[in-house]
């Protein structure tokens, strides 16, 4: 389970203790989640969140199992009280939820922790840590449950099977990803650290475990050590030519690429899957070769603009495309696009330094100080698509999101080919490429959140609750010339209807 960058705590525990089994139970009902797209799903019910995401792929299927949330960590005197659920969908479009498929039903278990899962022996196999308090002190041990349709999971004793390694934090031992090789044997990768690093403030590591039983494990040398955190909730698979190993620091995603099972790992040119508002993204394979990543994005502290953020809040997908060199990028999964209306006709509003230049096209001719436009009557929710082409050196260029008159107000999203960063208000992506060439900018504003996503090659979001502004859409350019072209606005569908 991923560990939040500020664990809060606070009185909105609506679960109960029920029967003398005394089970831990949350008021989810899959029969009341919408069945459409999931990306920026959040589960209907009294505070319910999403947490990690777990996917899993098998016979034309995508499973999408993750953590159920009702009280942003705090539930069982801070210990989580997680469970997990799953939905799965063939197309990504239509969705269908499912009873919870691994919950608590014992009082020692806390939560029951991010895993993975495997198809292996006719059957699934889901691993997981359970976080349980044992002579007074927090533990993660290793359990797993077996299933043979991959919703109805059966615990395995002893459980849990596994308390830890040898050399490793007892406190910190969780999230392992299982890997069945070709002669059958399974491997864990476990989220730890190590108990005498040589470095103190590095001793996040990934223990490697493998047993041909699941009884005897033989712990191996760590595929990942000199971390400065845990590296939580690991993903690792081989795709075509190369290997990778996927990671969280802190809530933000991290891999390592290789030609070779368990490295020597390579450092990509730029790491993809880090957005601070996009937590612990895992991976599974999809139709014709695809690779759809899932992770959630966060709530922020009483729903303010620029509080911290806190553990659970709404699902979120990317589609990773692999480069020549092995290198990932990321894009928006063209089947989970909200549904939208026809294009909104615009009137546009321009300064001295802007001039139309066709449909909904305009260049800014601004070395001087700042060439902007703007637009009227835009829907809250929307999707808003256009090419930005720069031509020679700029300070930065970029859009205003629902934004009032005077631009003071909304949400700057900021580009500059200089510092290769992108901005969305108070976060930021970096080593980001081809920003002095032009770019195709889609943006989706739905509720509280802003997803953008950048040629096809990086995404960026954020969770802005607040809202602000007055329906302006503002483009600028700062200390050069920029051309924006075709302009499209796009009211977003909420159950076929305009939003």
């Amino acid at each position: 389970m991923s560990k939040i960058k500020i664990i809060v705590s606070f009185g909105l525990i609506i679960l109960s203790m029920v029967s003398a089994q005394a089970q831990f139970s949350v008021n989810y009902d899959p029969n009341l989640q919408s069945t459409e797209s999931m990306q920026y799903f959040s589960p209907k019910g009294d505070h319910l969140y999403v947490g990690d995401a777990i996917p899993f792929y098998h016979d034309s299927t995508y499973y999408l199992y993750w953590l159920i949330d009702s009280a942003h960590h705090s539930a069982l005197d801070g210990l989580g009280g997680h469970q997990w659920v799953v939905s799965t969908t063939k197309d990504l479009k239509t969705w269908e939820h499912h009873p919870i498929a691994i919950g608590i039903n014992e009082e020692w278990e806390k939560s029951i922790c991010t895993g993975s899962v495997v198809y292996a022996n006719n059957q699934f196999y889901a691993f997981y840590a359970t976080r349980l308090v044992k002579d007074g002190e927090v533990n993660e041990q290793l359990s797993y449950a077996i299933s043979q349709d991959g919703f109805n999971f059966e615990k395995q004793k002893p459980n849990p099977f596994y308390e830890s390694a040898p050399g490793y934090s007892k406190r910190h031992f969780r999230d392992p990803k299982v890997i069945v090789d070709k002669d059958g044997a399974f491997h864990l990768l476990v989220s730890s650290e190590k108990n005498n690093a040589m470095m103190k403030d590095w001793n996040g590591a990934l223990v490697h475990m493998v047993s041909k039983d699941l009884k005897k494990w033989e712990i191996k040398e760590p595929v990942l050590t000199g971390q400065g955190s845990v590296p939580e909730c690991p993903d690792y698979f081989k795709w075509n030519d190369w290997y990778y190993l996927i990671y969280g620091d802190n809530g933000n995603t991290f891999y390592v690429k290789s030609k070779s099972p368990f490295g020597p790992w390579q450092q990509p040119e730029y790491q993809t899957l880090v957005e601070d508002w996009s937590n612990v993204a895992k991976t599974a394979e999809f139709i014709n070769g695809r690779r759809i990543a899932a992770a959630w994005i966060p709530s922020r502290k009483d729903d303010k603009d620029n509080t911290h953020e806190i553990f659970g809040g709404s699902a979120v997908f990317r589609e990773l495309i692999q480069q020549d060199n092995g290198t990932l990028s990321t894009k928006f999964p063209p089947e989970m696009i909200p549904a939208t209306g026809q294009p909104l006709p615009l009137k546009a509003v321009t300064d001295a330094q802007t001039k139309a230049s066709g449909t909904n096209s305009f260049a800014m001719n601004a070395p001087n100080g700042v060439g902007a436009t703007y637009f009227d009557n835009i829907p809250k929710n929307a999707r808003i698509t256009l090419e930005i082409e720069p031509d020679g050196t700029h300070e930065e260029y970029g859009l205003v999101l629902r934004s009032n008159k005077q631009a003071s107000e909304g949400y700057k999203l900021r580009f500059s080919a200089n510092e290769k960063m992108v901005t969305l208000h108070n976060t930021s992506i970096y080593a980001v490429e081809g920003l002095n060439n032009r770019i195709k900018v889609d943006i989706i504003m739905k509720d509280g959140i802003i997803d953008v996503d950048i040629d096809n090659k990086r995404c960026i979001v954020n969770r802005l609750p607040e809202e602000k502004g007055e329906g302006f859409l503002w483009l600028f350019a700062k200390h050069g010339n920029v051309k924006f072209h075709s302009v499209k606005v796009f009211p977003i569908l909420e159950n076929n209807k305009l939003n």
